[in-house]
């Protein structure tokens, strides 16, 4: 299978460490394309739920593939989100063509693109919210584990799959976090600095749409999640677009090819970071 050649690929709330996460299917995910910068957009790594005792091969896989590409001369950066919180400590690094930020804006084609997790804009994961935040996350991954279950069941008498925690999440934005209100206010803010599209994730809802006010417009991008999703957004042909990857795309072989000197700003793509240290400067 031919990999695909993108110019920038965005994938968030990959949650390693977790039952839930679909590791091997980001594995095949990072297999079939050919990025020249990839964008980890938080939540990649899930410090809520992290245990010694759970962190099995596909996960370290994920991790060692993502230094593959690093090695091979794709630009990585990751910006950290509220499940992997800890790295904020460290935000600003840079190493060879690895970045540690808790945002960027990226200058491609002309256009400004504002990217970073989302989480500052969500009353849940707060100050004193965190805490049912994190109780929460639990929960959840304890109906994902049961949901397995079941489908495994529903398998055996030749039935499609459910997804109960889907469900249950969908209710519980709809609810609290109020995704409709949390997109606006992020696509609000981007048109009042002059963006030209904001991209981030937390929400766990794929998402491209256009806002527009009487100061103008902006593109709104959510990259999803790789717990129920399964999804990225890609750049190429000048545009944005949501990727959708299916679990029965077939595995693609990693051929061994010389190393090439990384080579990864261009005229095309630009990079500037910044650290978030207060939700209030964002």
């Amino acid at each position: 299978m031919q990999k695909r050649p993108v110019d920038v690929a965005v994938i968030s709330d990959l949650h390693l460490g977790t039952y839930a996460c679909k590791a091997k299917e980001f594995v095949n995910y990072l297999n079939s394309i050919e990025p020249r910068l990839l964008i980890l957009n938080g939540d990649i790594i899930d410090g809520w739920q992290f245990s010694k005792h759970y962190f099995p091969t596909h996960h370290i896989a994920a991790i060692q593939y993502i230094f593959h590409l690093l090695s091979t001369g794709t630009r990585v950066i990751y910006i950290t989100g509220n499940h992997d919180e800890t790295l904020r400590r460290y935000a600003d690094l840079h190493l060879g063509n690895f970045q540690l930020a808790d945002k960027v804006v990226i200058e491609i084609d002309g256009k400004m693109n504002w990217i970073f997790h989302g989480d500052v804009f969500d009353h849940t994961t707060t100050n004193s919210a965190k805490f049912w935040g994190k109780l929460g996350s639990n929960g959840y991954a304890i109906l994902l584990g049961f949901n397995r279950i079941i489908n495994k069941m529903m398998r055996m008498f030749g039935k499609e799959k459910v997804s109960l925690s889907k469900k249950v999440m969908e209710q519980f934005h709809k609810r609290f976090v109020q995704i409709d209100a949390f997109e606006t206010m992020i696509a609000e803010l981007a048109i009042e600095k002059k963006y030209d599209c904001v991209i981030c994730g937390h929400i766990h809802q794929p998402e491209k749409r256009v806002f527009e006010n009487d100061k103008g417009k902006v593109t709104y991008l959510n990259s999803g999640d790789w717990v129920e999703h399964m999804t990225s957004l890609e750049y190429y042909n000048n545009d944005w677009h949501v990727y959708t990857h299916l679990q029965e795309e077939a595995k693609t072989e990693t051929l061994k090819q010389p190393k090439p000197k990384p080579e990864v700003v261009t005229n095309e793509i630009s990079i500037y970071l910044h650290s978030l240290t207060q939700p209030s400067t964002i």
